[in-house]
């Protein structure tokens, strides 16, 4: 049978320190002097009193090393857990939040997806727009976690390529979970705070720059306004463009940069591969737009914030790029299925899965030429084994595949066409706005029905968690392994 208690155990540790985590908040909304002080308040002491009181009950049952069933469990049950508790503030904060958006809201600021529910940001009391962004910023340096440590030892999407660069190789989960945490905090610490600098010294309001640090190296997109960057024009959007780019490329390679070895962060393949998608993409938008009228200054700062803000599944918006024209439209909705690399708070498919797609392909065609030669698909100069190339393919597959049907069940639910497969798009590859008058980069997704907010709350965790890490304990097989 089963032991669930290490999942519990953990889980439970977690909830806990999001319960005080809400006492941050909290002083936020007493420094301001809002009353709304009181609700961070109850939701701590309700989120912590339950988070210890599972971790204790659980703690018997903990071991060195997890079944790889414990480790599926525990992956999936934690984002799963974690935004019901996250949700609380906003169910006790206002009695017209109904449990489908507060836990939409959760969900999307965990997964560091950035679609919202919420509208009249700015009539919200200060602590709960921090509350968003601290979501959005725990959930970042998550997702490196897991991408470091889980999904290398599940073996999923190919993530299994970047183990020997998880500190140290395989050993045991748990051990190995906490140095990659404490090593990786320093960074993104680091980063966050040099984001919230620059933030200031280009003119933002300090509590708006240290919201927009936390969402901008989150790769999440909550914002402080309904407009969202639409209110910081200029400047800011320059560097929340480098800030999204740099929260783009693998932490570990800036751990490796702190300990003085800068060449791993010059030659790694995702994240020349980053770039140079990146400056195609920005040169072909901007080029069109000048093309159409638009001032360079303009078309270069507006398309080097929304691209760069939609190719690493930030989901920022400065403008209505849906006013662009067809072609751009187009194109940054692929851009948006692209994201960044492996290892960061990106999201999507991310660089190095298309690098490796490209290079099986190259080898199949090179074979077809010489059918009696030996081509092996090479990745940073080093053969890929089938193992990897299987896991990339099939998580492709299942990436499209996932995002076919979860076009088709939203389109049940009443929404059109475009509003369907975007959203689809958007939730599954968490990018935040999608396309169209309700989801688009002007709305949000408060219109849409409830049974479509569950199904892309849904979509958020399975894109966030790689896909097979969800599905995987959906079978029948798994719980009778």
């Amino acid at each position: 049978m089963l032991d669930l208690r290490p999942v519990g155990y953990v889980t439970g540790l977690l909830v806990a320190a999001l319960g005080a985590a809400m006492l941050l908040p909290m002083a936020v909304d007493i420094f301001f002097g809002n009353d709304h002080w009181v609700i961070f308040l109850e939701s701590a002491v309700v989120t912590a009193t339950l988070g210890i009181t599972t971790a204790l009950a659980c703690a018997n049952g903990v071991g060195e090393r997890l079944k790889i069933q414990q480790v599926f469990l525990m992956t999936t049950g934690v984002w799963l857990t974690l935004p019901f508790f996250g949700a609380v503030p906003f169910l006790l904060g206002d009695p017209d939040t109904r449990v489908v958006d507060a836990f939409f809201e959760a969900m999307s600021g965990l997964t560091t997806t950035g679609a919202t529910v919420f509208t009249d940001l700015e009539t919200f009391p200060e602590g709960v727009l921090l509350w968003r962004s601290m979501l959005q910023w725990f959930g970042g340096v998550g997702i490196i976690v897991v991408a470091m440590v889980f999904l290398p030892e599940l073996r999923i999407g190919g993530m299994q390529i970047f183990r020997s660069e998880s500190f140290g190789g395989e050993g045991k989960v748990l051990p190995r979970a906490a140095q990659i945490a404490s090593s990786i905090s320093g960074a993104y610490i680091i980063l966050t705070a040099a984001c919230y600098f620059a933030y200031f010294a280009v003119g933002m309001p300090s509590f708006h720059a240290f919201n927009h640090a936390l969402t901008t190296v989150a790769t999440g997109g909550f914002s402080t306004y309904d407009s969202s960057f639409g209110a910081f024009k200029g400047w800011p959007e320059y560097v929340a463009a480098i800030f999204m780019a740099l929260a783009s490329l693998p932490f570990v390679r800036y751990v490796q940069l702190m300990g003085g070895s800068a060449g791993p962060l010059v030659n790694d393949p995702q994240i020349r591969g980053f770039f140079v998608i990146a400056a195609v993409l920005v040169a072909v938008v901007c080029g069109f737009r000048v093309m159409e009228g638009t001032s360079l200054e303009v078309s270069l700062r507006e398309t080097l914030f929304n691209v760069i803000s939609i190719l690493t599944g930030t989901g920022y918006s400065s403008a209505d790029y849906q006013t662009w024209g067809a072609f751009v439209v187009v194109l940054i909705f692929f851009t948006g299925l692209v994201g960044g690399c492996a290892g960061s708070t990106s999201c999507s498919i991310k660089v190095f899965r298309y690098q490796l797609l490209i290079a099986t392909i190259r080898a199949r065609i090179h074979g077809i030429h010489t059918p009696h030669g030996v081509f092996t698909p090479r990745y940073d100069g080093r053969p890929v084994s089938d193992d990897v190339l299987n896991s990339v393919m099939v998580f492709v597959v299942a990436f499209v595949v996932t995002l076919g049907v979860l076009s088709v069940l939203l389109s049940m639910t009443g929404l059109d066409l475009i509003t369907s497969v975007s959203g689809a798009a958007a939730a599954l590859a968490n990018i935040g706005p999608g396309l169209g008058e309700l989801i688009g980069p002007s709305g949000n997704f408060a219109p849409l029905n409830d049974a479509a907010k569950w199904l892309l709350a849904a979509a958020m965790l399975v894109g966030r968690l790689e896909l097979m890490a969800v599905f995987a304990i959906l079978t029948f097989n798994f719980w009778r392994a």
